[in-house]
């Protein structure tokens, strides 16, 4: 294997991910053989414009009921196609503003945005169109990656694990957790000779800003400064704590919306925010029970890291150092995106992006559609 890494020609590639938290779209470049060799490039974050967002909130509420993921009824075929023109005017952007030839790049990851996912009935819907974002740009697209881990029995998610290992390859810390906090939060473990362990722990940022939309009309709790302000409520907690999920052995994943704020509706806005963000760090930290063995330091990424309170307090939960990822030298913005164009090129050659240990898929497997500009061509 590392005759192939020193041999393997690097790809340069773009990643696009927007996320369950409907904030925008996270833009990176990478080059990489789709190993352990990376070079990480500039990432950027474009975010939604109010119109977009409220365009989103009504396609997942349309999207609840879907049977099929090839259906698009009511608002969500509108919905696919101004998402993905979106992407390709960011992808346009970003090339511009970093100072890269858009035809330098020899594969866009496009996530698109998940709008169901139901492993249990072998379902995973991501709204983008890969053929109208490759004639955009004009380059090829990797797209619908996580539908032949689902097809195959697998969880679909997560699916950054492969990435999280080639990049703390060179750390001496072992085991190691790298968490990602977006709308659902997962974290990837990994043990002193690279085995993996990986699943989505309970709920990221989506929750809470759901009760934030709801109580304040703000789209999240900024730095965590309401919740600051708020008590947290035991009694709801253990009604949040008790969701069948938490008795799932993992490999296990969720939908954004599995979860409800019921338990915490009578409650004020602060004691609310300061209940759904323990409850965020507190199902983090339960994923502990699953671990061989505890990790020496936990690796924050995603959104949920700018929120001082859950940071706190998933260091009260936990007895090693939480730090964001910036404290090793990545950028936690453009971790996922960049995940997607490593996975991307994984893609092309064949790769394995998902595993039973990540997926609960019965062996190591590739997947992903492939399209390129003028012509579409399934990979």
């Amino acid at each position: 294997m590392h005759g192939k890494v020193a041999m393997s020609k690097l790809m340069k590639a773009i990643g696009l991910m927007s996320g369950t938290s409907l904030d925008g779209i996270d833009v990176a470049m990478i080059e990489t053989d789709g190993e352990l060799q990376v070079i990480r490039g500039p990432g950027m974050t474009f975010p939604y414009d109010d119109a977009l967002r409220r365009v989103l909130i009504n396609a997942l509420a349309d999207a609840r009921d879907l049977q099929s993921r090839d259906a698009r009824p009511a608002s969500l075929d509108d919905a696919e196609r101004q998402l993905t023109e979106t992407h390709g005017v960011a992808v346009t952007k970003f090339c511009k503003e970093a100072g890269i030839s858009l035809a330098s790049v020899d594969v866009i990851g496009f996530h698109g945005q998940t709008v169901l996912h139901r492993p249990e009935i072998g379902l995973t819907v991501q709204l983008g169109l890969g053929q109208m974002l490759a004639d955009f740009t004009r380059r090829p697209v990797i797209y619908d990656l996580r539908a032949a881990d689902v097809a195959a029995g697998g969880e679909g998610a997560p699916l950054v694990p492969a990435y999280h290992r080639a990049l703390v390859a060179k750390l001496p810390q072992r085991p190691i957790a790298i968490v990602n906090i977006g709308g659902v939060a997962n974290l990837t473990w990994i043990g002193a000779d690279g085995t993996l362990l990986a699943f989505d722990t309970g709920p990221g940022n989506a929750l809470l800003n759901d009760w934030m939309l709801k109580k304040s009309g703000a789209y999240l709790d900024s730095e965590g400064a309401t919740a600051a302000q708020g008590e947290v409520n035991e009694d709801a907690m253990i009604a949040l704590l008790s969701h069948g999920f938490f008795a799932k052995t993992p490999p296990k994943s969720l939908d954004r919306n599995s979860f409800s704020t019921a338990p915490v509706e009578s409650l004020s806005v602060e004691d609310g925010a300061a209940t759904l963000t323990a409850f965020t760090a507190r199902a983090i930290a339960k994923g502990r029970e699953y671990m061989p063995a505890e990790p020496e330091l936990w690796v924050v990424a995603g959104g949920g890291r700018r929120n001082r309170m859950i940071m706190r307090m998933l260091a009260e939960q936990v007895h090693h150092a939480v730090v964001p990822a910036e404290a090793i030298g990545l950028d936690g913005d453009a971790l996922e995106a960049e995940a997607w164009a490593y996975l991307a090129v994984r893609s092309i050659r064949g790769l394995p992006l998902t595993f039973p240990g990540t997926t609960g898929v019965e062996k190591p497997m590739s997947g992903g559609l492939r399209a390129d500009p003028a012509a579409h061509v399934i990979h």
